[in-house]
């Protein structure tokens, strides 16, 4: 039996295997901050389900380098080889997560999907994924004339570029607390309190006194500026002005990685937090990836996808431990 995982930064998915990548034998999330590292999380998980696993294959958010990864929104330093002898394991794989994510996509359905896009795909045609979750991953999958393969990517950590002067006042705003600011400090789960910090700092809007005691009491900012946002209920300007900047970046980031590979065969979107929104997605995206000045022709054919199969990335892993 194969232990496969998908690490994050806020939690981290673990599932047990034989063959079948759709019907795991016992899974379970699990809060990764509560633990050191990874080897006492995975102790933790197989104690509670009692079944004795021979391999084990995890996705790390970050680059893996000699079978060993740095986690980059944990203090995580994961070594496969210790954990082999730790575990008492036949062996242990380790690949970035979005490379994970990319092995498992072309095993999704159209009921694993939310289509933002139709597009015109092509046969063939490199796939790119965007994922922001905790933090924000990026990967692309290139057809090598009978299957699919997956690449990992950093790109994420390239210098965020502006596209408007909200997103100019944004950067200027975070350069003063920050060496350097990448797309990952913006358009993921930590990136998006920066947004919203910005504008209430900057005066574009107030923050109403409930919320302010609101987010003074929740562990992560995130969900509640979400949650405020799409609540049909409630009028929270700062709330969805962070939300529509989010998404807007998030788009124009997407349309980027998706010139850069030329996803001709589509783009997903992974992670946890596209699933959440897909009302602003539907709203604000396409015209922010489309917005490529002479290119646009070329991107506004590429299909555009939300992942909504939470196990996706727990799925690729297993099929590399399996495939191994």
């Amino acid at each position: 039996m194969l232990l496969a995982g998908d690490v994050g930064g806020t939690k981290t998915r673990l599932a047990v295997f034989e063959t079948d990548l759709r019907a795991p034998l016992a899974e379970g999330v699990l809060p990764s901050t509560d633990y050191p590292g990874l080897l006492e999380l995975v102790q933790s998980f197989l104690a509670r389900v009692d079944l004795s696993v021979e391999r084990a294959s995890f996705g790390i958010p970050g680059p893996v380098l000699e079978r060993r990864s740095q986690a980059t929104n944990l203090p995580w330093l994961v070594d496969a080889d210790q954990l082999e002898e730790q575990l008492g394991l036949s062996s242990v794989c380790l690949l970035n997560d979005l490379e994970a994510v990319g092995l498992a996509v072309p095993l999704l359905t159209d009921d694993d999907l939310h289509t933002l896009s139709d597009g015109i795909p092509v046969h063939g045609g490199t796939m790119a994924i965007v994922a922001p979750g905790t933090g924000l991953g990026e990967a692309f999958l290139t057809w090598d004339g009978e299957r699919y393969r997956a690449h990992p990517s950093e790109g994420s950590h390239v210098d965020f570029a502006p596209t408007n002067s909200f997103e100019r006042g944004l950067l200027d705003y975070l350069l003063e607390r920050y060496e350097r600011v990448s797309y990952d400090r913006v358009c993921s789960g930590l990136g998006l309190p920066n947004i919203y910090r910005y504008i209430k700092e900057s005066g574009r809007a107030e923050e109403p006194a409930w919320l302010a005691e609101k987010l003074a009491t929740a562990d992560d900012h995130t969900p509640v500026i979400i949650d405020t946002a799409l609540d049909e209920g409630r009028d929270c300007t700062i709330c969805t002005m962070a939300l529509e900047a989010f998404i807007s970046i998030l788009g124009a980031e997407a349309g980027n990685l998706a010139l850069k590979v030329l996803a001709s065969g589509g783009v997903y979107l992974g992670g946890g937090i596209p699933p959440r929104v897909i009302p602003a997605l539907e709203k604000g995206f396409m015209r922010s990836f489309a917005a490529k000045g002479r290119l646009s022709p070329v991107v506004e054919r590429m299909p555009v996808h939300v992942i909504l199969e939470p196990r996706v990335a727990v799925m690729g892993a297993a099929r590399y431990g399996l495939e191994s």
